[in-house]
């Protein structure tokens, strides 16, 4: 699909931009139906049960918008300035159900936790709750 690199390098690029030193950080982005790339990450807080994950910021972009997600990246830079990429955890995936089950979800590739493999929602959700009312999801469980 034309613009998952480009989000897969939008995501890097703010990390390095908005945290050059700083070891341990991440963003996240997301590409929208229209082609645009939104990216997010979490303020730091002091108290750490207030943490948000870095895709809320563009999962907000996109509904202010009005877009569907089409793809979503969340990445961790780590102290040896290695990308890993990090699957979207259940919260994320229940934000992301709103946009369909065909939404691409990147996931570690399992040879190398650095590279992106893309994997429609549906397919990390094998056992999402939601399949037990096939009327409510429409196209989820075709």
């Amino acid at each position: 699909m034309k613009g998952l690199d480009a989000t897969v390098a939008a995501c890097r690029d703010l990390i390095e931009t908005r945290f050059p030193g700083d070891s341990h950080r991440g963003a996240a982005a997301v590409l929208l139906a229209d082609g645009k790339i939104l990216t997010g990450t979490s303020p730091d807080f002091i108290n750490p049960c207030t943490t948000v994950c870095h895709e809320i910021e563009p999962y907000c972009g996109a509904f202010r918008l009005g877009q569907a997600i089409v793809a979503s990246v969340c990445l961790h830079r780590t102290p040896e300035r290695r990308f890993l990429v990090l699957s979207p955890c259940g919260v994320c995936r229940e934000r992301l159900a709103v946009h369909g089950p065909d939404v691409l979800v990147a996931v570690a590739d399992e040879a190398d936790a650095t590279r992106v493999r893309w994997l429609q929602l549906k397919e990390a959700l094998p056992h999402y709750w939601m399949t037990v009312f096939p009327d409510e999801l429409g196209s989820w469980s075709s």
